[in-house]
Formats: structure tokens, sequence, C-alpha cells
């Protein structure tokens, strides 16, 4: 699993033939085939997308030769994080807007989150890729470690196709109100644990961006429950405490208005806190990898 987040810290996810990509792809083509307007589809459809990845697992697991399993560990482990490529995204979202690239800033945005860019001011795109790292920091790199951590590569796989299945169908629109619910509810489930350390991480590493552990945990308990969303509010609660700063707002999502709750004591979020979010995420994502191993290690001794 180190190995696994020293390539993702290397090398990031490729532009292009990336495993979740390829996965993506075969999930919409099992979504073709399965499609109905009810529930009964969508669980059909998980089944098919997720028990067969955890199989290919199972499968990475059995090789007598520890030097083979390990570089498969690995190579999962890197398969399925991306907390490097979320850093530079916001890196370069920082980047631009301090050169004054509202364009650019624009069409780097569907990068991070699906938010309607096209009217956004340089404001309300920090404070949209303040919030994208703090969710995504559970997202892409807590979950997926936690996960392996507790059943291995089996446990690594499957998160990831759980979250990517819920990224493809897990909508609330007329196509996947039904569909896409056994997707939505399973990667609730499956983040539950791991949004809830990714906000414990970022609280205690508050004093890294400036911040005090104490508020930071203060805001979480107090506003982490505030979000629509059962575990993206407790990411962006202890990112609004530690960073001192107001998260939440009006969203719009092409033609859907989503009015988020406001947490948080700080000011709204400047461009110049992109760069400390991405600091705090990269600190998250490091103590998790810590964590993870060393539970590992616990569970197998």
């Amino acid at each position: 699993m180190l190995a696994g987040v020293a390539i993702d810290a290397v090398l990031a996810d490729p532009r292009r033939g990336h495993p979740v990509a390829l996965f993506g792809t075969a999930a919409a083509a099992v979504e073709r085939r399965v499609y109905g307007d009810d529930r009964a589809g969508g669980v059909l459809h998980v089944a098919l997308c997720v028990v067969p990845v955890a199989l290919l697992g199972h499968v990475a697991t059995r090789p007598r030769n520890p030097l083979v399993r390990g570089v498969l560990s690995a190579v999962a482990t890197w398969s399925v994080i991306g907390g490097t490529t979320l850093g530079r995204e916001g890196v370069a979202m920082a980047e631009s807007l301090e050169a004054g690239d509202l364009a650019g800033a624009r069409r780097r945005l569907p990068h991070l989150c699906g938010r309607d860019p096209s009217r956004l001011e340089a404001p309300e795109l920090a404070r949209a890729t303040v919030e994208s790292i703090a969710e995504n920091t559970s997202d892409a790199v807590v979950a997926p470690l936690f996960w392996g951590a507790v059943a291995g590569v089996p446990g690594l796989l499957a998160y990831r196709a759980v979250n990517t299945l819920d990224a493809m169908v897990g909508h609330r629109n007329a196509r996947y109100e039904r569909f896409g619910w056994a997707a939505a509810r399973l990667d609730d489930a499956a983040n539950l644990v791991p949004a809830r350390i990714t906000g414990l991480l970022a609280a205690l590493g508050a004093p890294l961006v400036g911040g005090s552990v104490r508020r930071a945990v203060a805001v979480l308990l107090r506003d982490g429950h505030r979000h629509p969303s059962p575990n993206a509010g407790r990411c962006e609660a202890a990112f609004a405490g530690a960073l001192d700063l107001t998260l939440g707002g009006t969203n719009v999502y092409g033609s859907r208005v989503e009015h988020r709750p406001e947490m948080g004591d700080g000011p709204k979020p400047s461009v110049e806190d992109i760069r400390r979010s991405v600091r705090l995420a990269r600190a998250v994502g490091l103590a998790a990898a810590g964590l993870a191993v060393l539970a590992a290690f616990r569970r197998r001794g």
C-alpha cells in the first residue's frame, strides 16, 4: 500500500488508459443493457459491476510469491487513489486565478466538480475548489486506503468501483432517481467511516495551515451534519474550521440549483486559500496512509 501511495505521488493519474476510466467504460456498457427506471435494475447494475471487480482483487491476493502479491497490491493501490492528481488540479486552479485567467479557471473547474462554472467569478471558483478538495480527500484518498486496510486488495478495488458508479449514476434526476439509488446508498455506506476519519485528521492538521485544532473540531461537531450529504459535510466542515473559512452557499449544477448551509465562522475562501487547502489535503492523505498501513499490519497479525 505504501508503494502504491509512492507511485501515485510520482506518477499521479495517467491522462489515458487509467484503470478507473476503463471500468467506467465497462460500467456504462452494462448500464445500457440493464437500465430500467426502477431500483431493481440499479441493484443489478451495481452487482454486475462491483462483484467481478472484488473477485479480481481476491485473485490478486492468491499468488504464493510475496513479491508478486506486493506488486499487485501496489498497483491496485495506485489505481484507486487520486490524491496527487487532486492536489495538482487544485494548484493549477490557483495558478489560473492568480494570473487573472478567469476563463482558464472556469475551464478547469469540471476537473474538480460538477458545478456550472460559466458564471462563476474568482471567489466562487475558489470556494468550489476548496470544497471539492475537502470532499475528494475522503473519496480519492482516505476511503480507498481505509477499505484496503480493512479488506485488502478486494476492498481497494470494490470501493473504487462503488464510488465510480455513484459518480456515474448516483444523481437525483429523471433518469437516475430510481436506477441510481443502489449506487448512491452503497457509496454513502462505504464512506460513512472514512469521511469522519477525514474530518478528524483535517481538524488535527489545522496548525499546518495556520488554524486551531479546537476551532476545527468545534466547527466539525457543530456544522458537519448540516450538509445534505451524510458524509461530505464532515469533510467540508473540518476543512472550514481548520482553514478558518466559511464554506457552503448556492451551487448551480446545470439546471439544478442547490442552497447549501454555510459551515464555519471565517470569511469566504479567496484564491490564496486554495493552496492552503491543498497543503491540508496532502497532510491528511499522508496521515491516512500511515494509519492504513498500521491497521493492515494489525489485521494481519
